[in-house]
């Protein structure tokens, strides 16, 4: 398993990866963690998509998300660095298909084997608590694919299938025995509003819809007022594919990033582990009207696989 390598089929578990198994009500988490609070933004938008049943668009050169995902954050110490990551684990182990008959998704059997897990920084990380809290957190350059040969980094999904988004806040821990508490240094949120199901092409009309009306970067598709827009449907039916609904489809921007080197209790990234292009800026910082609720928290050990020296 390489440095950006994760078993999703092993997150859930208390036990894994050789770390120590404790009980849940006595995995204290350390000072600089314990205190987080995550809300997603855009909570509003993310509830519209959720009451339709959200898709995701994964292709083979990988694709933006719609709704972006957007978080601040409270509770950090503000000199201590911290590193940002998410990943994407299925809801369940099933595959579904779009009934278009009664608008709805449908169980279709069971799903198709895991795809090799990974994890996507964010291209600030390392980063003082400060830094993080001050502004919205920002994930839109991580790209979703279904190419399992993919050798860019994105994160690889299968089609038809349910998957929940994860932040993983973790600690930078400097200390040579940082390995013997790692289960302590970092903290795991989800928000169920975020769940979704990648397709290759949009199977609810009214998902083409809201992100036509929602997506700043695909208002030369909108033919009518966007006030016309709404979960109830329309008038106008678009094609499923073809349509430039994320923000990729946007003028290129070009900037730098960098990494740090790890340490045992800190995840060990480079370039070549890695294998992310961040060409472009730092994420969008621009503060959202309508942030939601907390997060939900994962008090569990969540064990992610990171190289240590």
């Amino acid at each position: 398993m390489d440095g950006t390598s994760l078993d999703v089929s092993k997150l859930p578990q208390a036990c894994t990866m050789g770390l120590p198994c404790l009980p849940e009500d006595t995995c204290a988490k350390a000072p600089q963690v314990a205190g987080i609070k995550v809300q997603l933004e855009t909570f509003g938008l993310w509830q519209q998509f959720d009451q339709l049943g959200t898709e995701m668009i994964v292709t083979k050169a990988g694709r933006r998300m719609f709704p972006t995902f957007q978080v601040h954050i409270t509770g950090m110490d503000p000199t201590t660095d911290y590193v940002l990551l998410m990943d994407f684990i299925p809801v369940d182990d099933k595959r579904y298909r779009y009934a278009f008959h009664s608008s709805s998704w449908l169980v279709a059997g069971r799903g198709d084997a895991a795809v090799p897990g990974r994890v996507h920084f964010h291209p600030d990380s390392p980063a003082r608590g400060a830094q993080w809290m001050k502004q919205t957190v920002s994930f839109d350059r991580l790209k979703l694919t279904n190419n399992l040969l993919d050798d860019n980094g994105h994160i690889i999904l299968n089609s038809m299938h349910r998957y929940q988004p994860r932040l993983h806040v973790v600690l930078v821990d400097q200390r040579r025995d940082s390995h013997l508490s790692a289960h302590r240094n970092f903290c795991t949120f989800s928000f169920p509003e975020t769940r979704f199901i990648a397709v290759t092409a949009y199977q609810n009309h009214r998902i083409t819809q809201l992100k036509i009306a929602s997506n700043p970067f695909a208002k030369g598709f909108r033919t009518s007022d966007p006030d016309n827009w709404s979960t109830n449907g329309s008038r106008h039916h678009f094609p499923h594919s073809s349509l430039p609904l994320h923000p990729q489809d946007g003028p290129p921007q070009t900037g730098t990033f960098e990494h740090s080197t790890g340490h045992c209790g800190l995840p060990h990234f480079s370039h070549s582990e890695l294998a992310l292009p961040f060409t472009g800026e730092a994420a969008n910082t621009t503060d959202s009207k309508t942030r939601g609720k907390s997060a939900h928290l994962h008090t569990a050990p969540v064990f992610l696989h990171f190289h240590c020296e």
